[in-house]
């Protein structure tokens, strides 16, 4: 298999040094069978998505405190339903972030330096406007979460990509409630 640009190539030596991981952490050696610079790789991008997670968790929040208008209810509802499957995402990949071998950082300051989603407008009061942008938060990070189930097959990491897929999953379900909001 050819790596892309960017990805780490398969090793076939079973080097079980310590690595350097984010710059200052060491990658300690574990009974999991994916070269460390695999690990490297799928932690890298793990990584990325617990922080966008925890940043799109927040979006989401933001909406449910300040949504007004006559859906106040139902949208209140919905959103902090949305929040409570966020936070077990996060679990998810924070889990197999450190099973791999790296640590989570998972922080509210680590999600506003890494993010890469749109930053929420703040001045949204009405329940539609909310919808729009969280809509448009949701359809990004399920992009991303559609490329990282390509990236993580491809370095044949099965575990981290059916973790991706179990995630595509839920937040596809999310934007189709977010949908049926904005059609219905």
């Amino acid at each position: 298999m050819a790596a892309r640009a960017g990805e780490p190539t398969r090793n076939t030596a079973k080097d079980k040094d310590m690595h350097q991981y984010n710059g200052h952490h060491l990658l300690p050696p574990t009974g999991i069978d994916i070269p460390p610079e695999i690990r490297l790789y799928v932690i890298t991008l793990l990584q990325h998505t617990l922080v966008c997670t925890v940043d799109l968790r927040s979006q989401v929040k933001q909406a449910g405190w300040n949504v007004k208008g006559h859906d106040f209810g139902p949208l209140h509802a919905l959103f902090a339903t949305m929040a409570t499957a966020l936070e077990a995402y996060t679990d998810l990949v924070a889990e197999r972030l450190v099973v791999l071998g790296g640590v989570a950082y998972g922080t509210t300051r680590a999600a506003a330096r890494q993010s890469t989603l749109s930053e929420y407008p703040d001045t949204l009061t009405g329940g539609p406007a909310h919808v729009r942008a969280l809509l448009e938060c949701f359809t990004a990070y399920a992009t991303a979460i559609r490329g990282d189930i390509t990236h993580t097959a491809d370095v044949e990491d099965a575990g981290s990509a059916a973790l991706y897929t179990d995630l595509s999953r839920g937040v596809d379900q999310q934007l189709g409630g977010l949908e049926a909001y904005l059609n219905g």
